[in-house]
Order: structure tokens, then sequence, then C-alpha cells
């Protein structure tokens, strides 16, 4: 007799099975955005679970929708609500709002509010006394921030490690000392712009802040050669990248005390500096040869072929140079790459506005440089598109060449 099998199977529910917590780990494991947001749509029990592990979020939203996504993402960590300076929308992001972020997100990290122009030091304040597990704050442009604001960020956020303050005008010395004070784990400071800085502010801000890798005083005009060499020596081991774009008051004694110092210079912009010159150009690149990636020198009017000769055969991972405008330069600051026996590491080059260097020049770069991705030769008179092809330049295939400006330039030197 054939026996019987019983092919009923009992019916269970996954959610009758996995935790919480099992269920988070699921979640985990997806990759991919669309994964996730998939997981959502399950049922109501697994987009609240979505929703409160999600880490991110850009958004456009007033008080009320604020209070409902702090219900909704209760975890969340990183919070961006910049706006475009050309496409603002009304009324913006208001001291309410982030009187509403400081009361809701308490295990906020970064918050992005570049060019929200409405908010206040009424609204940094609460962001300040209400987030001390702060750890990014980006407020550049925010026009109407003083010291009052930034100093309470400072006092409370104790953990914060990058601070970006571009544009902000009425900002003094006040904030670095409160930073020094407080913020001893600061790694990355953004003060373009901010005129009212001095060398006494960078003297209080490294007295307790001596781990900077990203400092940017571009446009600072009041910063000088002391508070330059004060920061060199104090960040000497951390400090990466330094952007000093048209700070005037600094010079040789400046860069050298950087080559002397700070051996692990991946970025240094000194554009506008015309009081640079050979020396300490030459100095920095000997000491930083092995570190230094990206160097911005246009119009350093005191710059000639002994020290882009340098650069080019001592830096032997940069790459993006920017010399515009340093009319003393010729062809000869290439003839020593026809010795050299490695190829250049180099992907951008800007030769703008230099009247001496010729097609010439540019074949012995080329020679050499297989990898350039990025060549700008606008207003060099003896490097126009037609004698480049009189003469068979062949420029790699992935370079694009910008003649006449009607090409976009790459961020890297910004």
């Amino acid at each position: 007799m054939a026996s019987t099998v019983d092919d009923s199977t009992a019916t269970v529910c996954i959610n009758d099975v996995l935790m919480d917590d099992e269920l988070r780990l699921v979640l985990a494991k997806l990759d991919s955005e669309t994964d996730k947001e998939n997981f959502g749509l399950v049922c109501k029990r697994w987009l609240h679970l979505q929703s409160t592990e999600r880490k991110k979020l850009f958004a456009r939203a007033g008080p009320h929708m604020l209070r409902r996504m702090a219900a909704r993402f209760s975890r969340l960590q990183e919070l961006d609500l910049s706006q475009s300076v050309s496409r603002s929308f009304y009324p913006g992001v208001t001291d309410s709002d982030l009187c509403m972020i400081a009361d809701g997100f308490k295990c906020l990290k970064v918050l992005n509010l570049q060019n929200c122009k409405g908010i206040t030091d009424n609204g940094i304040v609460a962001i300040g006394k209400g987030i001390s597990s702060l750890q990014s704050l980006d407020v550049s442009y925010c026009r109407k921030l003083t010291d009052k604001g930034l100093s309470a960020v400072a006092e409370g956020c104790s953990d914060l490690r990058s601070l970006h303050l571009a544009g902000c005008r009425f900002i003094t010395d006040g904030v670095l000392l409160a930073l020094s004070k407080k913020c001893h784990k600061l790694e990355q400071l953004g003060l373009q712009g901010c005129i009212n800085i001095t060398d006494t502010g960078l003297i209080d801000l490294v007295n307790g802040c001596q781990g900077i890798r990203f400092l940017d005083i571009n446009k600072c005009s009041n910063i000088g050669d002391v508070g330059v060499c004060i920061v060199s020596e104090a960040c000497s081991s951390s400090l990466k990248i330094f952007k000093l774009l048209d700070c005037y008051k600094i010079g040789d004694v400046s860069i050298s005390s950087l080559g002397r110092f700070c051996k692990s210079l991946e970025t240094l912009i000194v554009g506008g500096c015309r009081d640079i010159s050979d020396d300490s150009i030459i100095s920095l690149a000997i000491a930083c040869k092995n570190s230094l990636k990206n160097l911005r020198m246009d119009w350093c009017l005191n710059i000639s072929d002994s020290s882009l000769s340098c650069i080019l055969t001592e830096c032997v991972n940069l790459e993006a140079l920017d010399i515009g405008c340093c009319e003393e330069v010729t062809d000869v600051a290439f003839e020593g790459l026809i010795s050299r026996e490695n190829e250049l590491t180099l992907k951008v080059l800007k030769v703008s506005n230099c009247p001496k260097i010729t097609v010439a020049g540019i074949r012995m770069l080329l020679d050499k440089c297989v990898s350039l991705e990025y060549l700008d030769v606008r207003s060099c008179a003896q490097i126009t598109e037609a004698l480049c092809s009189e003469a068979g330049l062949q420029f790699p295939d992935c370079c694009k060449v910008n003649f006449t400006g009607s090409l976009s330039e790459p961020d890297v030197l910004l």
C-alpha cells in the first residue's frame, strides 16, 4: 500500500520570527539606497525601522515638518539644509527651524546651513546649547552671524571637528579663542573672507587646536607672516591643506616656515601673495617633495624658472599646478624634464598669461606627462591652438586644452 504524505505546511509570518534588532541587521546589509527604500515598503513596522535607522537627510522644511521628521528619523546624524546661491527659496531656514532642530535631533553630528542667509545668532546659540554631539557645522555665507553665535557652538560642542565660516564677515578673533578653549579635536576650519581675523586669532587658535589638517584663510587680508609661522610650527604633524589666497601680507618667511615644519603638506594655495620669491618656493618643494600634490601660486610675480624647474623635478606626486600670470617663467623651466626618468603625475596645469612660455616648452612637458587632464593656456600669445596644430603637438586623449576660456575649470585649486 502506498504511503500518504501530509503536504500541509504551517504559514509563518516573518514579523513573528524576526525581532527588531535582527531586522536592523538585515537593513544594514543593504548597500543601495533603492534597496533601503524598498525595505520600508514591506509594512509599517519595517518603514518605522527604516526611518529610525536613517542617518542622512537633505531637507527643505519649516518647523512643523521638522518636528515630524525628528519624530520619524530619531537617530539622524547628518542634516543638510543648505541653499543654492542661485536658487534660494522663501523664507528659507529661520531661527525657529534651528530651535526645532536643536530640540528634536539630539544625535546630530553633521549640520550644513550653507547660504542660509536668514539665520542669526539666536538660532546658532540654540544649536550650540542643544546638540552637544555636533562634529561638523557649515554656516558659510550666513552673513548675519557674529562671535556670539559661533562662540556658543564652541562652548557647547566640544567634539567639533569641522567648522566652515566662509563669508561670515563679522567673525573676529574671539571665535578662534573660544575654539581654542573648548574644541581641542578641531581638524578643519574654513575662514575665507573673514577679514577681521588677525595673527592674534591664529596664535590663540593653535594654543588649543594643534591637530588642524585643513585651514582656509583665503582673502583674510589681515593675516601676516607671524600668524602663518605659528600655525606651521604648532600644527606641523597634522597640517595637510593650507589656503592663503590673496593674503598679500605673507612672504618668504611664511613659505620657508611651512617647508621647515610641515613635511606632510599636500595642498598649498598662495595665489596673489606677490612677495613670495624663488628661494622659499624651492625650499618648500624640496622639503615637501613626497607629499605636495596641489600648488597654486598664480600672480606670484617674483617666481621664475628656477622655482618651476625645482617643483617639476622634485615633487614626485604633484597633480595640480597653477603658475598663471607668473610672467618671468620661460621654456627653460621645462628643460630639466628631459633627463627625468619617471613620468610626471601632473593632471592639471595652468599657465595662463605666461607670455614667455611657448609651444616648445609645452612639448617638453607633454613628453613626460601622459596623464595630463586639463591644460590652461589662455592669453598665452605663443601657445595658440593654431601654433600647437602647426607644431604637431599630441595631447593625451583625456586632456582638455583651454585656449580661450570656453572650458569649465577643475576646482582642485580653488
